[in-house]
């Protein structure tokens, strides 16, 4: 961070993507950082300041007991919380702050009455964020390659299922949504990477992108798997998508693969440095419309292509830029998902997914894992 300006972050780093790219220190409760002319400080408990000063990628770790005790020299009274933060920023005669936009409101209002100005930075709060180093974007694809492997041992189940009355079962078990979510998690989790609310989606369920898909996995369906999860180590997150059939798939489920997939190759064509992200999503949208493949409100229910085509990915799954109906424009350094689908009663959904980085004339595809339906 080269900004001079004066930031300050009261949040836990372990929930907090902003606190923990700001020090690269990972804790479960909350605590104060400072950046104050181009210096960054935390400050911290004794329970943690130590692991602090050998962890943290600040300047300086600063105890707050030390702190109360200068305060107390002082004032002759017991500090609370915020009085050692407004003492802190007197004695680095600083009186404005920015803050991220969802800093706590009844902290800030009683900052505000000690005389503090804070001023509310919408997303990206630091926005050198947005643009990935090439650490970053190792850590990304390391997380990828992980996620892949899972997912092919998760194809692997899946090829050697026996169909019985539609149904799909493993080693004379009925498989499930469930139980194939939770090989793939295990999967993940001996991998180094934790996944939460992964998308093992089935017919039905599928036509709800957001449906992490329950019950029996049926032949002759298309089947949806989504995971994004987290590099325990590293923090950053992959997200991976592929849509399967055991069996044979309709005819017009072909179709409707062979639209995604394709919508996928006019995304990444388009994908460079300096192109707008709504361009990208209406390409798509008005080719699957070419299709026949509409998308609005069919028997009371959103249906088509009614999500973004793409989003940020990085410490938080879903981080600007979008492509999407928004003008965000998109940079060299960018790493953005490439995402479109579609989603019908009665023939299910398709979603394809991969993770590019944009560079100045196009786009690199940080996924590797192929594209196939049935199985």
């Amino acid at each position: 961070m080269t900004s001079l300006k004066n930031y300050l972050i009261i949040a836990a780093s372990e929930t907090d993507a902003d606190m923990y790219y700001a020090t690269r220190f990972l804790a479960p409760d909350p605590f104060i950082f400072m950046q104050i002319r181009g210096r960054k400080h935390l400050l911290m408990s004794d329970l943690e300041v130590d692991r602090a000063r050998t962890q943290s990628s600040v300047h300086q770790v600063h105890s707050l007991s030390r702190l109360a005790k200068e305060f107390m020299a002082r004032k002759k009274t017991r500090p609370g919380y915020l009085d050692l933060i407004e003492h802190f920023a007197k004695k680095n005669r600083v009186r404005r702050f920015t803050v991220p936009e969802n800093f706590p409101l009844a902290m800030a209002d009683r900052l505000r009455k000690r005389g503090l100005r804070l001023d509310p930075k919408p997303d990206p709060f630091f926005t050198e964020r947005t643009l990935k180093t090439k650490f970053e974007v190792h850590a990304v694809a390391s997380a990828i390659r992980r996620v892949e492997k899972a997912v092919g041992r998760a194809v692997a189940t899946l090829r050697q299922s026996i169909i019985r009355k539609g149904k799909l079962y493993y080693h004379g078990e009925l498989l499930t949504s469930e139980s194939l979510r939770r090989q793939i998690n295990l999967d993940l989790m001996a991998d180094g990477l934790v996944g939460s609310h992964a998308i093992v989606s089935c017919g039905k369920h599928a036509v709800d992108p957001h449906d992490e898909g329950s019950g029996p996995l049926y032949a002759n369906q298309s089947i949806i798997m989504d995971i994004f999860p987290r590099d325990t180590k590293t923090r950053y997150h992959a997200d991976f998508t592929r849509t399967v059939v055991r069996g044979k798939a309709s005819p017009r489920l072909k179709q409707m693969y062979a639209a995604v997939k394709h919508g996928q190759d006019i995304a990444f064509k388009m994908i460079r440095h300096g192109a707008e992200g709504s361009r990208i999503h209406k390409a798509i949208h008005q080719y699957f419309e070419s299709l026949g493949f509409k998308t609005g409100v069919i028997k009371g229910r959103m249906q088509g292509f009614f999500h973004g085509t793409g989003h940020g990915l990085g410490l938080d799954i879903h981080e600007q830029p979008s492509i999407s109906p928004r003008h965000d424009i998109l940079k060299a350094g960018h790493v953005v998902t490439v995402e479109p689908g579609l989603y019908y009663e009665g023939l299910g959904g398709v979603r394809l997914e991969d993770v590019v980085l944009v560079t100045k004339t196009g786009c690199i595809n940080l996924t590797q894992y192929p594209k196939f339906l049935e199985i």
